[in-house]
């Protein structure tokens, strides 16, 4: 069976632009048993409360959920387990001082396949505070208010 090229997204993390400032993204693999991988192929993962840490030297994901396999019997695994990410050591070591920095943290923002291998993009973020998530969504209402004058005057 052939590998299908491209990028799939299979899971979002829609909050996290509205709960965080996005500073920087990274592109990591995600180590997943074989029923998990199957489960992820059929879209049945969650990473809305998922968040990554760095520990003896490895990036974990924790708290993403991926639903039992159907077929998959005594294969299956906890849906909550705590998984590796794979990165390079250079940008685990940069992760790490950049997640122990005041107000930094490790979220995961999406979950897609890119050629037949199941990836996340992982963003360092700073938490928001609750005026600055006012001002993002007045922002967004002129942005739209602006739109429907200019719709409406040609």
């Amino acid at each position: 069976m052939p590998i299908k090229k491209g990028v799939r997204s299979v899971a979002q993390n829609r909050k996290a632009r509205h709960e965080y400032f996005i500073e920087d993204t990274y592109e990591c693999g995600v180590a997943l048993v074989g029923t998990e991988v199957k489960s992820v192929r059929g879209g049945k993962c969650n990473i809305k409360d998922a968040y990554a840490v760095i520990k003896d030297g490895e990036a974990l994901v924790i708290g993403m959920h991926i639903s039992p396999y159907e077929q998959g019997n005594i294969f299956n695994c906890d849906p909550f387990r705590t998984r590796k990410l794979l990165l390079h050591k250079a940008e685990i070591r940069k992760l790490k001082t950049l997640s122990q920095t005041d107000g930094y943290s490790l979220i995961p923002l999406q979950l897609y396949i890119k050629d037949g291998l199941v990836k996340m993009e992982l963003a360092v973020a700073k938490g928001k505070k609750l005026y600055d998530k006012r001002h993002d969504i007045a922002d967004r209402d002129a942005k739209r208010d602006i739109e429907r004058r200019m719709k409406n005057a040609d």
